[in-house]
């Protein structure tokens, strides 16, 4: 699978991160778009450099690079997934603006009718924020806010990443071992 990770600077970065390296276990090419403020979030909250997504993703796209190849529709990819997602990227998304890389890629997923998931990280919500994640939703976005759930008993933030990384992996067809899956009582 050609999947694309775009990184916004909301909190929350070790989700994007740690996606990829799950991705890059299955195997998936790997797309990557982080944000000027998502490079800042990355290193505060995680220490994680450049370098150190560049070697994890088999390309790493400058922002600024309207022309590059996941710009245009005629570059098959199957899934995007924006995680963190800000609510300033959520709003360009929703509202058509592709004013960078990361929101035309979105933007190029939406009109080729393509997988895109938003894994918001923000709380509360206000009522423009419940607004463009309804919008997105109405055209086929599935929205994943970043709450993971306790039902799995976790003990550990790895375990609790996982969980909320699992569930994302669901979403784009990738199988996992990230968290145990509710059997019932």
């Amino acid at each position: 699978m050609r999947i694309i990770v775009g990184i916004t600077g909301a909190s929350g970065a070790i989700y994007g991160f740690r996606l990829i390296e799950v991705l890059k276990e299955a195997g998936c090419e790997i797309h990557a778009v982080v944000s000027e403020h998502g490079w800042q979030v990355l290193d505060y909250e995680c220490g994680i450099s450049p370098q150190e997504i560049r070697e994890k993703v088999d390309f790493l796209h400058d922002i600024k690079n309207i022309g590059a190849c996941i710009a245009s529709g005629s570059f098959k990819t199957d899934a995007m997934v924006v995680v963190p997602c800000s609510m300033r990227t959520l709003s360009s998304i929703s509202n058509g603006i592709a004013d960078n890389l990361l929101s035309r890629a979105a933007d190029v997923i939406l009109k080729e009718g393509r997988k895109l998931i938003i894994v918001p990280r923000e709380t509360p919500l206000n009522a423009i924020h419940l607004a463009n994640m309804l919008k997105l939703s109405q055209l086929g976005v599935r929205i994943l806010p970043a709450s993971p759930g306790f039902y799995h008993r976790p003990t550990t933030l790895n375990q609790m990443i996982d969980m909320m990384v699992g569930k994302i992996s669901d979403s784009i067809g990738i199988d996992h071992d990230l968290f145990p899956r509710w059997q019932g009582e």
